[in-house]
């Protein structure tokens, strides 16, 4: 009861801070600043379903994790205290077990497969999956693979033994990380800059944004394209928003995310690739090519670990490896 009346309290305390929504508003908050590709793509889904319903519905975007981290943005959708917020794949495991089946690491061969799934029917059923906690996907962005760095080349397995690495609030990211030999170490994103930088952890993993937009090139000195998982940005809306809205309200904003993530995919390769020659130019990270085997040898048990869990997952990851 105490735990319920805190996290009560606290959604009721940040959705004041936010003020209320006024009819037709939905507020929309996410952890990136706003030159951040997402931010961009997700300004381009607001503009476009505004235009789409004659300005009646609008969506208010609040970047820098402004009414809570991402776990407090997703418990404050879930009681309808926030319309939208945006996410990520290996953080909504913990709200709904389809989007563990997209976490697992090598499960996409190329950026083709993983653009074919997330914009096709098996991303539509794993958006549709979690109705039933509260809340339902509307779009998902590329944010590219995802690879370790740190104060050391990353180029084998090896490598990661006894490193601590900042994972995200992930059963999936935490299990990879024991394979590969190194210790999970789970810290918010808006304190790894200074985990990092203090040695609290050793090393993380992202795409390479993280070492421009998030500074990070500035604390650690190499990068390495492990490239173990694709992890999407998922922009989630709560039941009580989506409810209220009309059918033809709701065609608009699944039209306007469909749009939106169109423009996000021809974008996105473009902001990656800056960011690793900014890393290399500005901040001197050095960035490795790395013989993907290993890795893949040293992860793959988890594919049929969370196979078993359940026959929806099962199910899903067939799916997914057939898409290729």
């Amino acid at each position: 009861m105490t735990k319920f009346l805190t996290t009560t309290l606290s959604a009721l305390a940040l959705a004041a801070s936010a003020g209320i929504a006024t009819a037709g508003t939905l507020k929309l908050n996410h952890n990136n600043p706003p030159d951040h590709p997402v931010h961009i793509s997700m300004q381009i889904m607001a503009d476009r379903v505004a235009e789409l319903t004659n300005g009646e519905i609008k969506i208010k975007i609040y970047p820098n994790a402004q009414l809570g981290t991402q776990r407090e943005s997703m418990e404050l959708v879930q009681n309808c205290a926030l319309e939208m917020a945006r996410s990520n794949a290996s953080e909504l495991e913990a709200f709904e077990e389809s989007y563990s089946a997209m976490n697992l690491p090598y499960i996409f061969t190329s950026e083709e497969h993983f653009n074919t799934v997330i914009s096709g029917k098996i991303g539509r059923d794993i958006l549709d999956a979690s109705v039933d906690q509260g809340f339902r996907g509307v779009a998902f962005y590329t944010e590219g693979a995802r690879s370790f760095y740190a104060q050391k080349p990353i180029m084998s397995p090896d490598d990661l033994k006894g490193v601590k690495v900042r994972v995200q609030p992930s059963p999936s990211a935490i299990r990879m990380v024991e394979l590969l030999g190194g210790n999970p170490t789970p810290i918010s994103w808006g304190e790894l800059y200074s985990a990092l930088q203090q040695g609290v952890v050793d090393a993380a993993e992202n795409n390479p944004t993280a070492l421009t937009n998030a500074r990070h090139g500035e604390v650690v000195s190499d990068f390495s394209l492990d490239e173990h998982t694709m992890i999407p940005s998922v922009v989630v809306i709560s039941n009580c928003a989506w409810d209220g809205m009309t059918a033809e309200q709701q065609e608009a904003l699944t039209t306007a995310a469909l749009e939106s993530m169109a423009a996000h995919r021809a974008s996105w390769n473009a902001a990656s690739d800056a960011a690793i020659e900014e890393a290399k130019a500005k901040l001197g990270v050095g960035i490795h090519s790395v013989e993907k085997a290993p890795f893949v040898e040293a992860v793959l048990p988890m594919h049929d670990e969370v196979a078993a869990k359940s026959a929806n997952l099962a199910d899903l990851i067939t799916r997914i490896k057939a898409a290729q």
